[in-house]
Formats: structure tokens, C-alpha cells, sequence
């Protein structure tokens, strides 16, 4: 079985993955918000060639793999900070015209992939393994179009690891069983924070940056207790009206606005009211202009909480389905490996704070740390 993980490919782990809706990097902002709202994914790829132009031509059969190479990804995350910065606030019809390299962040076997994901790589682009065949390229519409040079692709990321290898744990006995403070897997240095009166906006680069880590940013109280998380993956489920909040509201407040599926009314109007105060004219027209369309699809089929997970071994508050911050994921320093990989793929969450049995806040445990213990455990084996 040990031989059978080693010899796999990378492409194994795409097995039943979507292929990548995408964008070309001549693309605006407001053509990114545009498609992630058209398109309903989380992230859109980008491409360094114009995939609308070339998707449905013979001629891009033959384009050359070098001339198009998918450069980078972006989701609302990427919007929404970027329009929360208050000189877009004051004009966002001119933020949006921006080019969406703005929003780009500058920087096989399964063992290549695993080490180029510890290496820093946010996602591998990885080819599906039954590319369209030319007659039915010919079919696909260029605004939805998934095939480059073509082909498709599919993200992989550091959950589509851990989960499988999840399904081999027994290999990696004993090492699954220990704690993860006897691991070395706590990280007491550098995750985020901000307490609950700091100004959202002052955590602005924290989000961006938790985005980058795939880490969220914990909220504390004066005593360093965990109230609560801003989590990239919950903000990648609200609108980019949301910017107007972070610009507005305290780090609690925000945690409050973005839990639930509609804002509050108090803090609605608290946002309104201090938009107001500080001349961002524009930016409340986008509130009530976003306000009227959520009003006009209020009847949609089913809500998230619906289809949502409920989420035991966290920080009890509102029930908020899978979009919630209030019940934040948390294990302790003597949870095993295998249960917080468990506890963290069930919650679709990709890192999991650490608590002192008094609350306070000790670290927090992420993917990636858990692939560079496995990884080398993998080492061993080969």
C-alpha cells in the first residue's frame, strides 16, 4: 500500500473536480465581479492569453501551450479589499475599471505537488485527464468557456491533499495518533489577530494576507479569549457591498455584519449613517443599488443553512450554517493529528485555532503544517 500512495499522480487527487471557470488578464475588476457573480464559483483562474477571443476558433486548437499560462486566481475576497480601501470607496465606477491585475497577488507526482505546495504555491493548475475533443470545442460558448490550449484544468489545493490522504491515514501510523503539540504543529507566532473594538479597516492587510495563508484572522476580547474569526471563505460568500462595512464598522461589528445571511438592520443603517458622515456618497448608492437586487431574488429555493454543516468543537454563538464566523472551529494542544484533519475537512475550514483549556488563545493548526508532517513521514516510505 505504501508503494501504491508513492507511485500515484497528482492527477488522481482531480478526480470528480470541476474544470476551472476563468478570466483573461486584459479583464477589468468589474469584469471579475461580474463573472464570479455570473458564474457562482468561488475563484475565477486567470490566463495570460484572451480565452473569449480564442475559445470557440479552430485556430486556438493550435496556440502554442507557452502563450497561454494560467497566471493567477481571484475571488470576491479579492474585490471586496480592495474596494474597502476608501479612495475606491469615493469613486467605485472608477475602481471597477481598474485592470484585475490589481487584484493579483505578485509573488508530476503527488510528492512534486506536495512539496510545491509547502514550497508556497497557493494552488496547482493541474490538466483533467479527458481534454474535449475538437467537435465539441466548437460547442462551447466563450463566456463559458473552461478550455485553454484544449484542455481543461482544475485547482488543487492543500484541502484536496489532506483529504486524500486522509483515506490512506493508516499508512502514517504511529504519527497520526499523536497530539499535535508533540508534533510540532501549533503555530504560536505568526497567525492574525485584531480585539473586537479595533477598526475593520485596520484589518484590512490581515485579511489579505489571510487569504494568501489560507488562515483567517481571530477576533479576541481585552483578555485574550477568542470571540470569533474573519474568514476569507465567509467574506467569499457575501457581495462587494461588504467593503463598505469593513470600512465603516469595528472588527466585532464586522464579525456580526458578515454571520449572517442578511446583515442586520442596526448595523445596516449604522453603516449608512457613517458612510454618510464621512462624504462616501458613491459608496452608499452601491448599498442601495445592491440592496434592490437581493430584495428582488429574496424568494430563491433553499438557504445555505439548508445544506449547512453544524459545527461542533467550536466557539458557541448564532447559528449561521456553513457561512458562519460565530461558531469558530478550535481544537486543544492535546487533540490527536488525525482528529483535528477530521474536524477541519468536515468543517470545510483550512486551519483550526488552538485554546489554553481557560480559552485563551495558544495558535492555531493549518493545512499546510499538517501536509509537512505527513510529507515527511512519506520520506520514510520511499
Amino acid at each position: 500500500m505504501a508503494v501504491s500512495i508513492l507511485s500515484n499522480e497528482v492527477s488522481d487527487l482531480c478526480l470528480g473536480k470541476p474544470a476551472l471557470s476563468s478570466l483573461s488578464a486584459s479583464a477589468t475588476v468589474g469584469d471579475a465581479l461580474s463573472a464570479l457573480k455570473r458564474s457562482g464559483d468561488l475563484f475565477l483562474s486567470v490566463w495570460s492569453c484572451d480565452h473569449l477571443h480564442h475559445c470557440n476558433s479552430p485556430i486556438s486548437i493550435q496556440v502554442d501551450f507557452e502563450e497561454c499560462k494560467c497566471v493567477s486566481k481571484v475571488c470576491l475576497v479579492d474585490v471586496i479589499c480592495f474596494l474597502s480601501v476608501e479612495e475606491n470607496l469615493k469613486n467605485p465606477g472608477k475602481a471597477l475599471q481598474e485592470p484585475v491585475s490589481v487584484l493579483l497577488n505578485s509573488k508530476v507526482t503527488l510528492l512534486e505537488a506536495i512539496d510545491a505546495i509547502l514550497g508556497g504555491s497557493l494552488n496547482l493548475v493541474i490538466p483533467l485527464r479527458n481534454p474535449f475533443t475538437r467537435k465539441k470545442l466548437m460547442y462551447k460558448s466563450a463566456a463559458n468557456s473552461t478550455l485553454h490550449n484544449n484542455r481543461e484544468y482544475c485547482w488543487l489545493a492543500q484541502e484536496d491533499i489532506i483529504r486524500y490522504l486522509l483515506n490512506s491515514i493508516g499508512l502514517f501510523s504511529p504519527t497520526p495518533n499523536h497530539t499535535i503539540e508533540s508534533l510540532g504543529l501549533i503555530d504560536s507566532e505568526s497567525f492574525f489577530t485584531v480585539h473586537y473594538d479595533d477598526p475593520a479597516s485596520s484589518a484590512l492587510p490581515l485579511i489579505s494576507q489571510s487569504l494568501i495563508k489560507q488562515t483567517s484572522v481571530a477576533i479576541l476580547d481585552t483578555d485574550g479569549k477568542l470571540i470569533g474569526e474573519i474568514s476569507p471563505f465567509t467574506l467569499n460568500f457575501c457581495d462587494e457591498t461588504v467593503a463598505a462595512a469593513i470600512a465603516t464598522l469595528s472588527a466585532g461589528e464586522l464579525m456580526a455584519y458578515i454571520d449572517c445571511r442578511d446583515p442586520p438592520e442596526d448595523l445596516l443603517r449604522l453603516v449608512k449613517e457613517r458612510l454618510e458622515e464621512r462624504n462616501l456618497g458613491p459608496a452608499l448608492d452601491l448599498i442601495e443599488e445592491e440592496s434592490g437586487i437581493s430584495s428582488m431574488s429574496s424568494f430563491s429555493s433553499s438557504s445555505d443553512e439548508e445544506f449547512g454543516m453544524g459545527r461542533s468543537g467550536g466557539v458557541s454563538g448564532n447559528s449561521a450554517g456553513v457561512r458562519g464566523t460565530a461558531q469558530t472551529i478550535v481544537c486543544y494542544p492535546w487533540s490527536s493529528l488525525v482528529a483535528v484533519m477530521i474536524q477541519a475537512l468536515s468543517h470545510r475550514v483550512s486551519c483550526t485555532w488552538v485554546l489554553e483549556e481557560d480559552g485563551t488563545l495558544l495558535g492555531v493548526v493549518t493545512f499546510a503544517g499538517m501536509i509537512k508532517v505527513l510529507r515527511e513521514r512519506l520520506k520514510s516510505m520511499a
